[in-house]
């Protein structure tokens, strides 16, 4: 688990910190990116071993982002968001997210789940 890296994309400085440190914590590597039209740069540069993914974004949003993530790749997502309602959720599994995690949230509900997923 040490040497793999994961990608947290999230607008909310403050959140994608917290999060980048309860993973470092948890022995991972973490980069966060804030917009979401510079994620797929991010992921042909880093090769994350798992993308943790805010749906509300600049530059894109996440469903876009985890649609163009699923024409070039399988890599695993868990989508953070603030967005909690049902058919939000069926939508972010149906276009190929592996997880659903709602805010507000534990951050180590969160490194659990990237235990599992990466």
């Amino acid at each position: 688990m040490a040497d793999e890296h994961l990608l947290i994309v999230e607008d909310e400085v403050k959140l994608a910190e917290l999060l980048k440190d309860y993973l470092l914590k948890a022995g991972f590597k973490a980069t966060c990116v804030s917009r979401g039209d510079e994620v797929l740069d991010k992921i042909r540069a880093l090769s994350p071993a798992l993308v943790l993914l805010d749906l509300m974004l600049p530059g894109m949003d996440g469903v876009t982002v985890c649609r163009e993530l699923r024409k070039v790749s399988d890599i695993p997502v868990i989508m953070v968001t603030a967005r909690v309602d049902e058919i939000d959720r069926l939508i972010g599994l149906e276009i190929g997210a592996d997880d659903y995690i709602c805010k507000p949230f534990s951050p180590r509900e969160v490194v659990a789940r990237a235990r599992r997923c990466s």
